[in-house]
């Protein structure tokens, strides 16, 4: 683990969050979502988050590139297209340092807490959680597929490793995603060359250790041209 995000990890003494007031509610967001949803989205994240710029503040540790955090959700069993995706797919906010993300991190629901069709979505800034985005295109993603109960827990370890650069493939790493399903949940995560297989090898092995998966654990490679032709075959 990256020794920043070691002196952070269990600070839950809100010092991140000294500089802010007690903000009113007509100053806070939340992720929307339906009204069945409304007691899983209390934590909110205050907009002075949203409007900041991406850039280390004093003091702060920076990280090696900057993310975004997004939001999707979506009545499952109706076709999704590209543009009515890119519609419904919401900005949560970015950030440049492990403070800031703890900032929106400690905010937001957990994974485990959400219900139906929705997942969290975390890309570096600039790159859409989108197959057609000119940098994932040629990429794909290591799908896992989870029993309920394990995707909070799987989703901070990778998104740390993430962050954190333990992949070790260089620029490589689009993002990562949780898929929140009725009967399961999905983790996976994005890279921008599918046909390095040298590449694709490595980061399937980092997140087997992240994750501390079985040995007998199915994952799945899928490249975004495949899920192109899949999706628009339907």
């Amino acid at each position: 683990m990256n020794n920043k995000f070691d002196a952070l990890k269990d600070d839950d003494s809100g010092d991140h969050d000294q500089d802010q007031s007690s903000p009113k509610d007509s100053e806070k967001i939340k992720i929307e979502d339906d009204e069945k949803e409304q007691n899983t989205t209390k934590k909110k994240v205050t907009s002075s988050f949203l409007l900041q710029m991406a850039v280390p503040g004093a003091g702060e540790h920076p990280l090696q590139y900057n993310y975004t955090f997004w939001y999707s959700r979506r009545t499952p069993g109706r076709p999704a297209s590209t543009q009515s995706y890119e519609q419904n797919i919401k900005q949560i906010g970015s950030f440049a340092s492990v403070e800031q993300f703890w900032r929106f991190y400690s905010h937001m629901i957990r994974p485990g807490d959400l219900t139906g069709h929705s997942d969290f979505h975390l890309f570096k800034e600039g790159i859409k959680p989108m197959w057609e985005d000119d940098a994932n295109k040629m990429g794909g993603k290591w799908i896992i597929r989870l029993r309920k109960g394990l995707a909070s827990r799987c989703w901070e370890n990778l998104i740390l490793a993430m962050l954190g650069e333990q992949f070790m493939v260089g620029e490589e790493i689009c993002g990562a995603v949780v898929s929140v399903r009725f009967q399961e949940d999905i983790i996976s995560i994005w890279n921008k060359t599918a046909s390095d297989q040298a590449t694709t090898a490595r980061i399937r092995d980092t997140l087997r250790r992240v994750l501390n998966l079985p040995p007998n654990t199915i994952m799945e490679y899928k490249t975004h041209t495949d899920s192109i032709k899949y999706n628009t075959s339907m």
